[in-house]
């Protein structure tokens, strides 16, 4: 780096047989608020330093290394270091800002005592730079440091400006609440232009947006307009200023309309979520609630109070086609709501065939979405006979022989068989994935089963048989009886006639033997 020549401030402290000393400035613009130093040589033309309120600025003052090296490796023990402010303007008396006495002894100024400091191993080797943490608005001006160690006075001088971002109203910036970024810095040159970036891009007046000169209006806060905002100032002398600023904003994580899918009689658990937790912007008191409107009636599930999370799930044991629905959880931060709608998608998955399914028969399963948003898609698969098993079977062609439209919503089985006992699965799926899913067990129950022509023909005839001759043992047995009852006259004939002669010719016969015995 180039000598140059010193100013006519040093000149008139330094005397003519003394080695010339160099000090070194660093003229740093940090969006951030973060200003690493640089160096120049031995020379009090004022630098300028911008930093944003609230951030931190390093005001540079330090020894060239190559004048460092030249003199003594170590600066003396015996150093004083004084930072003045001229404040405002110039011509103003200035005043004592930081002192170091050879001593070591500090004196602060009662107003920055707490965000004044220079680093004591860097004095002695020719760091004198000043740090103010954080930088207020009021900060802004003309410093000027004076360095004495042995014989030898050297100064700095280092503007700084301070950029200001504030917010309407101030923090925290709650969803969907109106909110104003005020970006304006302590040049003293009329404002031109003022353009916002966010995340890199510039935003232009919308629906959303209104920039103002100095100023950006968001009329409704989203989730997504969080994170680093840029705002970038022209002046009328050209001079063009620019920082950052990270917007955080208290609202809910997650999408922003949330669906929940669960199937009919599981359980299902609804998001409510905070974006931050409310106790790093100082809030206290935080209460939520979760409601639903259903037949006309208001289902409230009561209010909870968590200090120390920013989760507020609503917990569901079990879940039917009737709680599907939209439910809202409504959060109350200090003084204002903010309100989370989440609907609940239930599966179900409906036979046409209720109750027992036979084999060989034709089944529908039918897989039915509450509340679909229009971009669901569905997959059947066949899972283990086990329910289970964790183990998941993908449907391939040999379980799904026979079946149609495994990827919409119903699974045709043209005729059940033994081989589709088991669970079957209906998934949901999205753009982001699977959502949910439903399952459904196949029974098989009262099969028909059918016997060969030879079988089923001998069984008959050994029926029949079995028939005949259980009815002639009735015969014998009752004309054994009507035998003990009268003896015959001719056994022999009488057993004969008794097969062969009709019914009533036998009545007769009787008729005429009883009217001989009387007589």
């Amino acid at each position: 780096m180039g000598r140059r020549s010193p100013s006519p401030l040093l000149a008139a402290t330094m005397r003519p047989v003394s080695p010339v000393l160099f000090l070194t400035f660093t003229l740093l613009a940090s969006n951030a608020g973060h200003i690493p130093p640089g160096a120049a040589e031995g020379e009090s033309r004022e630098q300028k330093v911008w930093a944003r309120a609230g951030s931190s600025a390093v005001l540079p003052c330090h020894l060239s290394p190559r004048r460092m090296s030249k003199s003594l490796k170590h600066l003396p023990d015996m150093t004083s270091v004084l930072w003045k402010r001229h404040g405002g303007s110039a011509h103003q008396e200035p005043h004592m800002v930081l002192e170091v006495e050879p001593s070591g002894l500090r004196k602060t100024a009662l107003h920055m005592r707490s965000r004044v400091s220079v680093q004591d191993s860097a004095l002695r080797n020719g760091n004198f730079s000043l740090r103010i943490d954080p930088v207020r608005s009021e900060d802004a001006g003309l410093y000027e440091a004076r360095v004495t160690y042995n014989t030898e006075v050297q100064s700095c001088q280092v503007e700084l400006g301070v950029i200001t971002v504030t917010l309407s109203p101030p923090s925290p910036v709650i969803e969907n609440e109106p909110l104003l970024l005020s970006c304006n810095s302590s040049h003293r040159a009329s404002l031109v232009e003022t353009c916002w970036f966010h995340n890199g891009c510039l935003i232009p007046t919308s629906r959303t947006f209104c920039s103002l000169p100095g100023a950006l209006s968001i009329f409704r806060p989203a989730m997504s307009d969080a994170g680093s905002w840029r705002c970038q100032l022209r002046y009328s002398d050209n001079e063009i200023i620019s920082t950052t600023y990270d917007l955080q904003i208290l609202g809910f994580d997650g999408p922003t309309n949330p669906v929940v899918y669960a199937a009919a009689g599981s359980a299902a658990d609804l998001p409510c979520t905070l974006s931050y937790l409310p106790s790093a912007f100082g809030i206290n008191m935080v209460t939520a609630h979760w409601s639903r409107l259903a037949g006309g009636h208001l289902q409230d599930w009561g209010i909870s109070q968590n200090l120390s999370s920013r989760s507020f799930p609503l917990h569901l044991p079990v879940v039917w086609p009737g709680d599907a629905g939209q439910y809202h959880c409504a959060v109350s931060i200090g003084s204002k709501k903010i309100i989370r709608d989440v609907t609940l998608a239930v599966i179900t998955v409906t036979p046409s065939i209720q109750g027992l399914v036979s084999e060989g028969s034709h089944l529908l399963l039918i897989c039915s979405l509450t509340h679909p948003q229009g971009h669901e898609r569905f997959q059947w698969k066949y899972l283990d006979s086990a329910p289970t098993n964790s183990k998941v079977a993908v449907a391939t062609s040999r379980n799904l022989e026979g079946h149609r439209s495994q990827m919409g919503p119903t699974l045709e089985i043209l005729q059940v068989s033994q081989k589709d006992t088991g669970t079957w699965e209906c998934s949901v799926y999205g753009p982001e994935g699977r959502l949910g899913a439903a399952q459904y067990g196949l029974q098989i129950t009262g099969a028909q089963v059918s016997s060969p022509p030879t079988i089923f023909s001998g069984q008959v005839t050994f029926g029949l048989t079995l028939t005949l001759f259980l009815l002639l043992t009735v015969c014998v047995l009752a004309l054994a009886m009507q035998k003990k009852a009268r003896p015959p006259a001719f056994p022999a004939l009488e057993g004969m006639f008794a097969v062969t002669v009709p019914w009533k010719k036998m009545e007769e016969k009787q008729k005429e033997n009883m009217q001989q015995t009387e007589c």
